[in-house]
């Protein structure tokens, strides 16, 4: 890894919400509104994002954890803005608090951790994984 992320460092990233981000669920009574799903794979992103420059060639980084609250619902259109604060880094375990917001307000608050890994040593595994196994 290069030089690590300072604990404090906060991410953003932006991103609006689009008909493929909502609840697969709405009806007249329950209008469309950004799932949960979709809320944490942004969050996701962008603690990964914030995180990449800082890693070698060879390294990638994989979630570990996410402890999340989903606060308020968020129409299609509308902008979210999400962030991931670096609060603690470990060896190869980095931890962020993460938030997003609306426009309008917190929309979620939680906790992320992710792990620095090899992509090779990575690969492998999956591949070790893919191969045939004896039904048991």
């Amino acid at each position: 890894m290069k030089p690590p992320l300072q604990a404090g460092t906060v991410v953003e990233r932006r991103f609006v919400v689009e008909p493929q981000h909502t609840i697969d669920f709405a009806d007249e009574a329950l209008p469309p509104v950004l799932c949960t799903p979709a809320l944490v794979g942004f969050l996701e992103r962008t603690a990964r994002e914030g995180l990449a420059p800082h890693l070698e060639p060879d390294e990638s980084s994989v979630g570990t954890e996410i402890e999340l609250q989903h606060l308020a619902p968020t129409p299609p259109g509308h902008s979210v803005v999400c962030r991931a604060r670096v609060v603690r880094v470990e060896g190869r375990e980095v931890s962020f608090t993460v938030e997003a917001e609306d426009g309008v307000e917190r929309i979620a608050r939680g906790f992320h951790k992710r792990r620095i890994i090899s992509k090779h040593r990575f690969a492998a595994r999956v591949a070790q994984q893919r191969s045939p196994h004896p039904s048991g």
